[in-house]
């Protein structure tokens, strides 16, 4: 009944992955590679992370 309530994981998540994928740009644009290489090391974790979530568009057997 008060699902709006919750939080959504997935959404923290996706913007916890933009936000490093930003970094890793910016890091990559002032010439900080090995900067870039660890931002998209810790971006690639988070996306792994977002797809170990259940999908919200699946049937939740309503």
């Amino acid at each position: 009944m008060f699902g709006w309530l919750r939080r959504d994981p997935r959404k923290k998540l996706e913007t916890r992955y933009a936000n490093k994928l930003e970094q890793a740009r910016d890091a990559q644009r002032n010439g900080n590679i090995q900067g870039y290489a660890q931002l998209m090391a810790d971006a690639e974790t988070i996306l792994q992370e977002i797809d170990r979530l259940p999908d919200p568009t699946a049937e939740t057997g309503k």
